[in-house]
């Protein structure tokens, strides 16, 4: 009998899922916004939680590319999607930022039966079960997980980017507004993946995008 409690709990630790959802790039001013989802039982949230897994912002860049492999390898399933600046341009931050999470869901295998989503914003297209999390990066594993795998695949990409457009600090900076990204921006104008919805309102757009 003890031994069957015991198969059952760890049928049960094998089954239970978390799907959580975050997006990383929201607030910058070059490139794309990146969304990743990430679905984990019980039992391999608990193994990422001793790794170490967290918020992405409370961790060094060093060990949140050390531990994605690690998500990946223990998720049940994961997938990532993003948004153009242009779409952020033409639709606006939040509905392209929502764009970014659906083409993420859109890579899972299954459609979640409920959805864990970092903020305080519905994901209005989504038409399953969802929960909104504010700073839920620091109280769930999956989305923690989730906003790990975003931050690191959207930096990969800013620093890819970088050999294109050099000069504006892109590998440091990442794509947001640091002084000296506007400094940059003031003094040469803007690329054609710098958000211009952003700085329209400012003095920072000079010249026609190269």
């Amino acid at each position: 009998m003890q031994e069957k409690k015991e198969d059952d709990l760890q049928q049960a630790l094998n089954n239970v899922s978390e799907v959580g959802i975050d997006e990383v790039g929201r607030g910058a001013v070059f490139g794309p916004v990146f969304s990743a989802v990430v679905v984990l039982t019980e039992k391999n949230k608990f193994i990422l939680k001793k790794l170490g897994v967290t918020d992405s912002k409370k961790l060094t860049p060093k060990k949140r590319k050390l531990l994605v492999p690690k998500i990946l390898l223990l998720s049940s399933d994961h997938g990532i999607g993003q948004s153009s600046v242009r779409e952020i341009d033409t639709l606006g931050i939040r509905v392209a930022t929502e764009l970014s999470m659906i083409r993420a869901l859109k890579k899972l295998k299954e459609k979640p039966s409920e959805l864990i989503i970092d903020g305080p914003l519905l994901l209005r297209p989504w038409d399953g079960m969802q929960k909104n999390i504010v700073s839920g990066d620091s109280k769930f594993i999956a989305i923690a997980a989730a906003s790990i795998v975003a931050k690191v695949s959207r930096d990969d990409l800013m620093e890819r980017l970088e050999k294109k457009y050099s000069g504006y600090l892109i590998f440091k900076n990442k794509g947001y507004g640091t002084k000296d990204h506007l400094s940059i921006i003031k003094e040469n104008g803007i690329t054609n993946l710098h958000r211009k919805s952003f700085l329209k309102k400012s003095n920072l757009i000079k010249f026609t995008p190269i």
